[in-house]
């Protein structure tokens, strides 16, 4: 029996659809990747009874990246990042070991049916998934078709189905479309980013933004809101006056009367009028016209407009619109939330669909209406051939469907009664009066505002545009004010008119626009990959020198906006070259700065520090420092000269004490590492020497931290290791007045995880933290990490472990 292979893009919809194609006949289980499941049934295929197994990805199985060396911000000119700089395809995710797990369940499958979704990406993740089973799969027979691509809108049976009987080809072109744009991303970005990061960063210390990034689509988007910025600042008051009428008649409230005129800039002009309007104690009815109000249908909902009523009506941000979207979808209430069209075609099934809501408890009765008295039609829009607009597939209990009787904010506001009147009427005249008042300035842009911005010049996807507004709000460039206005920093500001100083292209959406009609032009196979990348490319490149040898333009403008880095922290502890104090500058990121050296200090980001008991480095003399992420996380001593340039081989960037593998150094893993971390491989539990009286040891991978020997004296990572497991013992002397072990011992010498005594003194938890406590990584070390060829790796008692997760918390 041969076997079919089918692929989705999450687990979610992967269980969806083998649930419809299999009628709720399939087996399940796990894959090894943990993250995935395999669901396997008998059906028909090409004419022939078959095996399928479904499973998914999780989204890009891949990522591009830059080979090994081009990663270091220190040892590469951002200059070769254009051309020099080799690109290389890595697992996006490689926990989720996604490649090995393809192969696996691929090993020896004879056809493969891709149901990623159906866009750009989607096409892009078909042949990420096949470069990855292909070499696996069972060759067949010459020129038999083994590779099919389902195309489908929603997670419905009749789509499924529909999609399962009209099998294609995935599509190369939109691939390549996305290829092409993830390296001029990738490259472009980069190469400003590095440069302007590096520059500003060593020169001013309170930016508070710990990446200065430069992106062909974020900055653009960041000019918008800086150009709606720059004509609020440069909005100069004009004061008008208007005319103000009251009239009433008999007992009805006074009427206020909207001048035909509607104002006047000059006060002695009003004011004549208002002499003249005085003369008159009544007002008479010349005419009457009654006017109403029709709201337009609307046309049926793309992916931006979702976006501009979720953030305008619901006050949600588009990053997160789009992952509710997604997971309704997902679940089966939406069809695919990812779609430029706005047109029905004539054969959809609007009365089937409206069907699905007729239960609903909310709008039952208006569907019912609806379906009695017959539907009108969606607007006519545009249908730009991808998937049909987003389309409620299935009644949910809360959700907007239907229109302004569900929607209410689109509806219109009712007017303000007005007094029953005919030709002829008099009114008395109450008041009238002059009132002056002022021109004012246009408010910041809205999230939906600059939707609409982006979508008219070309700028993102209809994926991407979410990606670039969340990303300019986490840069610290603009900040989210009331009514989801957006309102740029200080940082952003001077970003922008930097670019518009120095290269106006680099900041307006022409030069952007110009790129996505290109990359549509690969996607619709009508122009060369190669081609648009290495011109686009080389545009940029002649750029990126220009802004260069033009820095001391945008320079002029920090100057004046930020503090220099010598004038900023406050001093912490000395310098191992010169013996003086660095300064501490907290500002992201945060880092120490020795004014006399002039050197910068890189230091872990999302945590406090402080200076560690005036201890020494013994390698280069600096004072240490500990970071320490809170009171329920972990801490760790560190030297900031040893942090920013690795002393040993196996030491990279970023790593603290708690990894250092100096041999003697009594702040390093040699002299405080423990054993193996419980949950992580590659992890080593480290004394923390100033969590005393509440002891613990923390992993220098993960967030693992273990409580144990509370109100001890004294700790002391012994010499010694363990027969069982290979972990360092611990010597341990406890209060003699509160001391948990038997018989009133206050002295004892074991391993924290096989000795019986220790075995009720040790818990295990998790430590908060926001982000990962370092950038850096390590191989994993022998016992603490002192003579791997002495002691060989720490073993996992597989026993004891599990004896300590029962403490887990």
């Amino acid at each position: 029996m041969r076997t079919v292979l089918m692929v989705a893009e999450k687990p979610s919809l992967a269980q969806s659809i083998a649930k419809i194609l299999s009628k709720g006949s399939c087996t399940s289980r796990k894959g090894l990747n943990g993250a995935c499941s395999v669901h396997e049934y008998n059906g028909n295929f090409q004419s022939q009874t078959v095996r399928f197994k479904m499973t998914s990805v999780c989204g890009h199985v891949m990522s591009l990246d830059f080979i090994g060396k081009y990663n270091n911000w220190d040892k590469v000119d951002p200059a070769e990042l254009f051309s020099k700089a080799p690109t290389e395809k890595k697992e996006a995710n490689p926990k989720l070991s996604m490649v090995k797990f393809l192969q696996v369940e691929a090993r020896g499958c004879d056809y493969v049916v891709l149901w990623l979704d159906c866009d750009k990406e989607g096409e892009n993740i078909c042949f990420e998934v096949l470069d990855a089973i292909q070499p696996v799969m069972n060759k067949g027979i010459v020129r038999e078709q083994s590779v099919f691509r389902a195309k489908f809108s929603s997670i419905t049976d009749t789509d499924i189905w529909n999609a399962m009987n009209r099998l294609g080809e995935p599509n190369r072109n939109e691939a390549l479309s996305v290829d092409a744009r993830q390296e001029l991303d990738l490259r472009i970005g980069c190469a400003f980013t590095r440069f302007q990061t590096k520059y500003f960063q060593g020169k001013y210390g309170n930016l508070d933004s710990s990446l200065i990034s430069f992106g062909p689509c974020q900055t653009p988007t960041l000019g918008f809101c800086v150009e709606r910025h720059d004509k609020i600042q440069s909005f100069k008051p004009e004061t008008y006056w208007v005319l103000q009428a009251k009239v009433f008649k008999g007992k009805d409230t006074p009427l206020t009367l909207d001048w035909n005129r509607v104002r006047v800039f000059d006060r002695e002009v009003g004011q004549m009028f208002v002499n003249l309007a005085k003369i008159s104690k009544e007002a008479k009815v010349e005419s009457v016209s009654k006017k109403e109000k029709v709201k337009q249908r609307p046309q049926a909902l793309n992916t931006v407009e979702m976006l501009r009523v979720a953030s305008s009506a619901l006050g949600m941000g588009p990053q997160h619109t789009m992952q509710i979207a997604e997971r309704l979808y997902t679940q089966g209430y939406i069809s695919y939330p990812r779609t430029e069209t706005t047109l029905y075609h004539e054969n959809f099934d609007l009365k089937g669909t409206l069907k699905q809501q007729i239960n609903n408890t909310i709008w039952a009765e208006e569907v019912k209406a609806l379906l009695s008295t017959g539907i009108n039609r969606p607007r006519k829009g545009n249908d730009a051939g991808d998937h049909p607009p987003i389309t409620p597939m299935r009644s949910a209990s809360e959700g907007e469907l239907g229109y302004t009787t569900v929607i209410p904010w689109q509806g219109i506001p009712l007017e303000e009664a007005l007094p029953a009147c005919e030709c002829g009427d008099t009114f008395t005249v109450e008041e009238i009066k002059l009132v002056e008042q002022q021109t004012s300035p246009p408010h910041y842009l809205t999230e939906a505002e600059l939707i609409t911005l982006m979508e008219k010049h070309g700028i993102g996807t209809d994926a991407s545009i979410p990606v670039h507004i969340n990303n300019i709000c986490q840069r610290n460039y603009v900040t989210v004010e009331n009514g989801r206005r957006l309102k740029p920093t200080n940082l952003g500001i001077v970003l922008v008119h930097g670019y518009y100083k120095i290269d106006a292209e680099l900041v307006l959406p022409t030069i952007r626009s110009a790129v996505e009609k290109q990359l549509n032009l690969i996607a619709q196979g009508k122009a060369n990959y190669q081609q648009v990348l290495q011109h686009t490319l080389e545009i940029f490149k002649r750029k990126f020198h220009y802004f260069v040898d033009s820095i001391t333009s945008m320079d002029e403008l920090m100057e004046v906006s930020f503090s220099p880095i010598a004038a900023t922290g406050k001093p912490l502890s000395r310098c191992g070259k010169c013996h003086r104090f660095m300064k501490y500058i907290q500002a992201k990121p945060s880092r120490l700065h020795c004014s006399h050296c002039d050197e910068t200090y890189s230091l872990p980001q999302n945590g406090a520090i402080k200076l560690y008991k005036e201890l020494r480095c013994p390698l280069d003399d600096f004072e240490l420092v500990l970071w320490t992420s809170g009171a329920r996380g972990k801490s760790y001593p560190l030297c900031p000269y040893c942090f920013s340039h690795p002393p040993f081989r196996d030491m990279k960037k970023g790593m603290g004490c708690n990894e250092c593998t100096h041999p003697t150094c009594q702040h390093s893993l040699n002299a405080l590492g423990i054993g193996q971390c419980v949950e992580c491989d590659s992890g080593i539990l480290v004394l923390d020497p100033t969590s005393g009286p509440k002891w613990r040891m923390a992993c220098n991978k993960c967030n693992v931290v273990v409580h144990f020997f509370e109100h001890a004296h004294k700790i002391q990572v012994a010499q010694e290791s363990c027969d069982a497991c290979d972990a360092s013992l611990v010597a341990v002397d406890f209060n003699k007045t509160r001391t948990p072990l038997p018989d009133s011992e206050t002295q004892h010498t074991g391993c924290v995880f096989c000795d019986p005594v220790f075995q009720d003194v040790v818990e295990l938890k998790h430590a908060t933290m926001r982000h990962s406590m370092h950038r850096g990584g390590g191989a994993r070390r022998g016992g603490r990490g002192r003579g791997r060829g002495r002691r060989g790796n720490p073993k996992k008692p597989k026993d004891k472990m599990a004896a300590l997760a029962a403490y887990f918390v």
